[in-house]
């Protein structure tokens, strides 16, 4: 997408009256999924799978801002999502459990109108704030002219798997994934795929025991049974094997030629294996015999150097990858950070199963 430059104030004469952008369900208007499989710029973030599965699994209600009148082909769509918690507080944001999710329009006039339609809905509907989460080609003055400022900042890394495989390999980094790589092959690592209980129960172990090593709590597995079950052959669980022991996992999603590493996870005692190398390099393989042209590994937090260097040493290109809101929400000060950094210390005390529960009653409040 070309970067949208159009300035808010070339728009401001034109006649911007509420009733010239529509509101629509996603989820029940079947033109948002026609929309979607067309536009170049749309991912697994847009689809109707993904918004059903944050639906069904917290209850969250999507809806987008549209230009079309009721019955009209869908020209553009600014996708939101409400997330209603008594925990957080209330807000719109586009969208919840998304590293990115870009505006599908055609020029900065009609995000311009869409914005303004956003942040009215948001301050007549009283909710705490509104959030985007657009890619880096949309211009951030578009967000500064309607009071959406920088919120959060994070790393995004993406590869171009257009060239050969042998290239594509030979841009891996030579000691920090390459040779990992032929390690895990000479180790004779397997690969488990699939949507399965089986494979998800894989999944769901090896994540436990990534979260406690940070420690966070897990999403509850339901969150990704709702992933497979609504993205169907669009999402897909990897596992490496070795033996019969699972030592590695990652979740991808794919939509037309992008496909997305959304999550990973791994057991620190096999990490010598080279489970995590050897899963990425098994998906940029079979995402570039499926005709894919990207391989999205998602976003990285700016205060973990080492997820940034890994996917730097894939040949991943970084870019900055801004959110915006309305309006500005304080920083937490320090005694806020301290309960959080107690809270994380007891999250490293409970077993799996009060840990999957704390997971459970969370996350439904920090989409």
């Amino acid at each position: 997408m070309q970067p949208m430059q159009q300035s808010v104030m070339e728009v401001s004469g034109l006649e911007e009256s509420f009733n010239q952008v529509y509101e629509i369900d996603p989820l029940k208007d079947g033109r948002w999924a026609d929309f979607v499989a067309g536009h170049p710029d749309a991912c697994a973030f847009h689809s109707v799978g993904w918004l059903k599965a944050l639906k069904v699994s917290y209850d969250y209600e999507p809806f987008v801002l549209t230009t079309a009148r009721p019955g009209e082909t869908l020209a553009d769509g600014l996708l939101l999502c409400k997330v209603k918690s008594w925990l957080t507080g209330s807000r719109i944001v586009s969208l919840p459990f998304s590293d990115h999710c870009q505006p599908l329009v055609a020029d900065g006039k009609t995000l311009a109108k869409l914005l303004k339609r956003a942040r009215e809905s948001q301050e007549s509907g009283n909710w705490k704030y509104i959030e985007l989460r657009p890619l880096p080609s949309v211009s951030p003055e578009l967000f500064s002219e309607l009071g959406l400022n920088p919120s959060q900042t994070h790393a995004l890394h993406v590869l171009d798997i257009r060239p050969s495989g042998e290239e594509i390999f030979n841009g891996f980094h030579k000691s920090c994934v390459r040779r990992v790589i032929n390690r895990a092959n000479r180790e004779q690592l397997t690969v488990k795929e699939g949507r399965s209980d089986e494979i998800l129960r894989m999944f769901y172990s090896l994540l436990l025991l990534t979260r406690r090593r940070h420690e966070l709590p897990p999403q509850p597995i339901a969150w990704f049974r709702s992933v497979l079950d609504c993205l169907g052959e669009n999402a897909l669980i990897r596992v490496a094997m070795k033996g019969e022991v699972p030592v590695a996992s990652i979740l991808t999603l794919s939509h037309h030629r992008v496909v997305i590493y959304k999550y990973g996870c791994s057991d620190a005692a096999h990490h010598n294996l080279g489970g995590m190398p050897f899963l990425f390099w098994r998906a940029i393989q079979d995402a570039k015999a499926a005709g894919a042209e990207q391989f999205d590994l998602g976003r990285s937090d700016l205060d973990n150097p080492g997820l940034i260097s890994f996917k730097g040493h894939l040949g991943a290109q970084a870019s900055q990858l801004t959110y915006y809101r309305h309006p500005t929400t304080p920083v937490p000060g320090p005694a806020a950070k301290s309960r959080i950094k107690l809270a994380q210390k007891m999250f490293t005390l409970l077993p799996n199963r009060l840990l999957s529960a704390a997971g459970a009653a969370l996350y439904r409040h920090i989409g």
